[in-house]
């Protein structure tokens, strides 16, 4: 395909924030300027098929034909007014979440927001000595103090400290670690379903279901961070559904509003009332604009069957990425649920995702060595196949270097 576009070259946008903007991170050498669907463009107009697309917020791929015109339609009526006017849109999407899902809305802009309105809401409606909240190593919950905290990886916390108190990290999938770190202090416990950033694991079986117990016994709540499990990556409208547990609150973000910023937390309708007025806010939260890309994200994929759809590419990456753990042994781990897409390897993947970049496919490598992925839900089966092929001759490279080497 050849340029047409008018845009900066790469080399001009690259230069053009090295003076300008501050870099804090790690970005390709490349301007992207187009997308549609799982495909974007660069400004000299490389193609690249996209399997990580908006690091997970593209769920319906790169401008979706139904979020645009909602949008283009909304900016032209309203963009936004502050949270003490009612707007039926902002009315209507909650409503719409709630019948997916369960409870009440409070919405805001992103997932540490979201989270940081869990941690509120279970400090207010616990007793004030009640304060500590159990989450688990290798989660992933957000950048602000209070999910930051609550992100069990010490990585993310040098040099940032103190942290906030009251938070208690369990291991991964420990039950008896839980149990003994629950005191009459502790008022939740806090779980990604799968954890996304921490490599895409998957709880041992019945995991989700003694935290629900735990929690019941104790008095105490259960939230989950589904910001990247929400809106239907795993396969079903949220990943507590998949898993048949239903926890007290969940919250939302990413996949949400279409590629539009958006975030929301969802509270039972018991738990919901104590996050009362004055005590939490989020000013542009459930704005005019992203209210319209949510309702026309919620249509979209209940239009198109594409919860179907994810649950058809999540088998077909999985037999996919088996059999190409059996052909190079080079793969030591598979997890996949839906369009959550994890392949652990025994190599740092740094090398395959700059293989698959130059051959025109975008991937994610998290944890050091798990190829992470989590295409649109509308991929396709035949850009799926050109995709996979990518990341698979990536893979066998690798394997015949280390072989060469050997």
């Amino acid at each position: 395909m050849t340029n047409t576009t008018t845009a900066p070259s790469s080399t001009e946008t690259i230069e053009l924030f090295k003076s300008h903007v501050i870099p804090n991170y790690l970005r390709y050498p490349i301007n992207l300027v187009r997308g549609a669907g799982s495909e974007v463009w660069d400004s000299e107009g490389n193609r690249y098929l996209d399997f990580f697309p908006g690091w997970g917020c593209n769920l319906l791929g790169h401008c979706p034909p139904r979020v645009v015109s909602a949008v283009q339609e909304q900016v032209a009526k309203l963009i936004h007014v502050p949270n003490t006017w009612h707007m039926d849109i902002q009315g209507r999407w909650a409503q719409m979440l709630s019948e997916r899902a369960f409870g009440k809305a409070f919405f805001c802009n992103s997932g540490t927001e979201a989270n940081e309105a869990a941690i509120k809401l279970v400090r207010l409606h616990t007793a004030p000595q009640r304060y500590k909240i159990i989450t688990f190593e290798g989660g992933f919950h957000g950048r602000t103090f209070g999910a930051l905290t609550a992100t069990a990886q010490p990585k993310y916390h040098e040099d940032l400290g103190p942290l906030m108190a009251g938070f208690q990290y369990a291991p991964f999938g420990d039950l008896d670690a839980v149990r003994q770190l629950v005191d009459d202090q502790t008022c939740a416990i806090m779980i990604e379903p799968i954890q996304g950033e921490g490599g895409i694991r998957i709880h041992p079986d019945g995991f989700l279901a003694e935290l629900r117990s735990i929690c019941d016994e104790n008095e105490m709540l259960l939230v989950f961070d589904e910001v990247q499990t929400g809106c239907g990556r795993t396969g079903e409208w949220f990943g507590y559904q998949h898993f048949e547990v239903t926890p007290d609150i969940i919250t939302l973000a990413k996949a949400l509003c279409g590629g539009i910023a958006g975030g929301a937390l969802l509270a039972s309708d018991d738990v919901s009332p104590s996050l009362r007025p004055g005590m939490h806010a989020a000013t542009f939260g459930g704005n005019p604009i992203a209210a319209a890309a949510g309702i026309a994200t919620l249509e979209t994929i209940e239009q198109d069957d594409l919860l179907a759809e994810a649950r058809q590419l999540g088998e077909f990456f999985e037999n996919r990425l088996l059999a190409l753990q059996e052909e190079i042994g080079l793969i030591k781990e598979v997890r996949v649920c839906g369009v959550m897409v994890g392949a652990e390897l025994m190599i740092d993947g740094g090398a395959i995702v700059a293989d698959c970049l130059e051959h025109g496919l975008l991937v994610n490598c998290t944890q050091g060595s798990v190829i992470r992925l989590l295409p649109a839900m509308n991929l396709g089966l035949d850009a799926a196949e050109e995709g996979f092929e990518i990341l698979a001759n990536a893979l066998r490279s690798a394997t015949q270097s280390i072989d060469n080497d050997n």
